[in-house]
C-alpha cells in the first residue's frame, strides 16, 4: 500500500531529531503553504492539510484546478516582467513551497542575472528553500511577514539583492487574501506600492466572489480551516490593491485569461472566475 505521507511527515514521525527550521512545525494546524503544494501534487503536507483540501473539493472539486491556474499565471507574468518589461529583481513574498517552474527558475532561463528574493513564514518553506538555494548568489530565502513590509525591505538579504531605486518587482500571489479586513490588506499593498521606484511593478492574485454560491461556500471552508475569513473578497474590492498604477493588459481578469500559455489546465472550465490575477507598473 503507498504511504500516503510525504518525506517530512515520516521524518517527524520516526522521532528523529529534525533540521533546526521545522522545529517548531505544528502538524496540528493547516498551513496554506502546504494545502497549496498539496494541491499541486506536492508531498510536503500533512494529514491535517490533506483533510482541509479534501474539505474544500467537497463543495468545488476544481479547488486544485485553481491553484494550478494560479502557478500558470505567475510563471506567464514573470516571463513578461523579465521578457518584456525587462526587470532583473523580484521579491517573492508569500513564495510558498518549492514545485517546477519557481520564480528564479522561470527568470533566469530568460536573463541569468536576475535576482529573486523570495519571503514566507512559514519554517518548512524556509527550510526547503535554503536547501534549494544551498549554491545561489543571485537567489535567497527569508523568513519575514507580509503584514510587516519593513521587516522585509530592511532584511539584510532584501539589501542585498535588491536595488530599491532600481526597477524591481513584488509578487503577492494568493496571500493577501488570508488578511482579515483588521489585519488591513489594502494598507499592506499601499506600503508596498509605496515603496516601488518608478518603473516598478506589482502582481497580486487572490480568491474572487464573482457572485457564485460556490464562492461563498469555498469561503466558509477556507474559514474553518483557519486559513481567513475574507479569502474571497469582490473584484471591486480588490482592484484597490492597485491604486495609483498602470494595469498591464488585460487587466484585473481571472487566471486563465491573463495572457495564457498552453500549460493552464481545463482552460474553459467556469470555475477559473474564482481566482483573478493582475500586474501593474508604477508610473
Amino acid at each position: 500500500m503507498t504511504d500516503p505521507r510525504g518525506p517530512l511527515e515520516r521524518l517527524l514521525d520516526t522521532g528523529q531529531e529534525p533540521p533546526p527550521e521545522l522545529v517548531d512545525v505544528n502538524t496540528e494546524e493547516v498551513s496554506i503553504a502546504r494545502v497549496y503544494d498539496y494541491c499541486l501534487g506536492g508531498k510536503d503536507n500533512f494529514a491535517v492539510d490533506r483533510a482541509a483540501c479534501a474539505a474544500m473539493m467537497e463543495v468545488v472539486p476544481e479547488t486544485p484546478l485553481l491553484a494550478q491556474a494560479n502557478r500558470c499565471f505567475l510563471r506567464q507574468a514573470v516571463k513578461y516582467l523579465v521578457a518584456e518589461a525587462g526587470i532583473r529583481q523580484i521579491v517573492d513574498i508569500g513564495s510558498g513551497l518549492p514545485t517546477a517552474g519557481n520564480v528564479h527558475e522561470v527568470a533566469q532561463e530568460i536573463a541569468p542575472e536576475t535576482r529573486v528574493l523570495y519571503v514566507d513564514n512559514d519554517p518548512i518553506v524556509l527550510a526547503h528553500g535554503r536547501a534549494l538555494l544551498a549554491n545561489e548568489t543571485t537567489t535567497t530565502v527569508i523568513n519575514a511577514d507580509l503584514r510587516h513590509p519593513d521587516m522585509i525591505f530592511e532584511h539584510p538579504e532584501a539589501e542585498r539583492l535588491i536595488d530599491a531605486t532600481e526597477p524591481f518587482a513584488v509578487l503577492l500571489g494568493g496571500i493577501l487574501m488570508h488578511l482579515e479586513d483588521e489585519e488591513d490588506p489594502e494598507g499592506v499593498a499601499a506600503s508596498i506600492r509605496d515603496r516601488l521606484p518608478s518603473g516598478g511593478y506589482l502582481l497580486v492574485s487572490n480568491t474572487c466572489d464573482p457572485g457564485e454560491p460556490r464562492a461563498q461556500e469555498l469561503g466558509r471552508v477556507f474559514a474553518e480551516s483557519g486559513m481567513g475569513t475574507r479569502c474571497f473578497r469582490t473584484w471591486d474590492e480588490q482592484i484597490r490593491y492597485f491604486d495609483g498604477l498602470e494595469l498591464i493588459e488585460p487587466g484585473l481578469v481571472p487566471n486563465n485569461l491573463w495572457r495564457p500559455g498552453d500549460d493552464v489546465p481545463d482552460p474553459q472550465n467556469p470555475a477559473h472566475a474564482m481566482h483573478i490575477g493582475g500586474l501593474a507598473r508604477k508610473p
